[in-house]
């Protein structure tokens, strides 16, 4: 998978939320101070070439969509940096995660409630 620049990941987000858009619609998703338009427009000719957004065409607008889901995307990102500083080990993932966040114990519960759950419904 290719990988996405900041900008191009704020981009897809918005996209995500949206489902599909007009250049003028994702546009009006950043926050003040605004990329300008022709910037954002480069962005979004780029994700095309990457092949993350597909469009439309209605007369002279093109009504873009993504074509990667937003799970998908994070699935995939995950597992790049599960390879990269885990050694592709979900286990030194998670204690890494719970040992350097500053999780409360109730979250902590959570997190522990959802492993359970998980590991009930592969049981049956």
């Amino acid at each position: 998978m290719k990988e996405l620049t900041k900008a191009e990941e704020q981009l897809m987000h918005y996209l995500w939320t949206l489902g599909k858009a007009y250049l003028k619609d994702i546009v009006e998703q950043y926050p003040e101070p605004a990329p300008a338009y022709t910037t954002i427009s480069t962005v979004v000719n780029v994700l095309v070439k990457k092949e993350f957004i597909g469009f439309n065409t209605h007369g002279k607008s093109r009504e873009y969509f993504p074509l990667l889901s937003k799970e998908k995307y994070t699935q995939q990102s995950m597992n790049g940096l599960m390879r990269s500083f885990f050694d592709n080990s979900t286990k030194k993932f998670a204690s890494f995660f719970t040992s350097q966040k500053d999780l409360s114990v109730e979250e902590l519960q959570e997190i522990r409630k959802l492993i359970d759950e998980q590991i009930a419904q592969r049981k049956s």
